[in-house]
């Protein structure tokens, strides 16, 4: 499995408009090969702050999705992110 997790930061006033901009990528990553899981979410706390989180069942099912990248517009957008990606060799369910 492979986790990619983080955050980034956008204006606080625009935030609301990013995120339905990436309704779309969303949706899109969620029909994916290989995805197990998809979300960009407004933290509770932080006003400019996105939580990412992703649940791949391998590194290359997240480099075949990754292909194009975000938009320029989005990346324009992003004032500063903290995301990374973990391999993880064992899980264990909690449910």
């Amino acid at each position: 499995m492979f986790i990619v997790a983080g955050h980034l930061v956008v204006d606080p006033g625009r935030r609301e408009a990013y995120l339905a901009g990436c309704a779309r990528v969303v949706e899109q990553a969620r029909g994916a090969p290989g995805c197990l899981g998809f979300s960009l979410t407004a933290d509770l706390v932080d006003p400019g702050r996105i939580v990412v989180y992703e649940r791949w069942e391998s590194r290359a099912a997240v480099e075949a999705f990754r292909g194009s990248g975000s938009s320029d517009e989005q990346n324009a957008e992003i004032l500063a992110a903290e995301v990374a990606e973990d391999d993880v060799a064992g899980v264990r369910e909690l449910t």
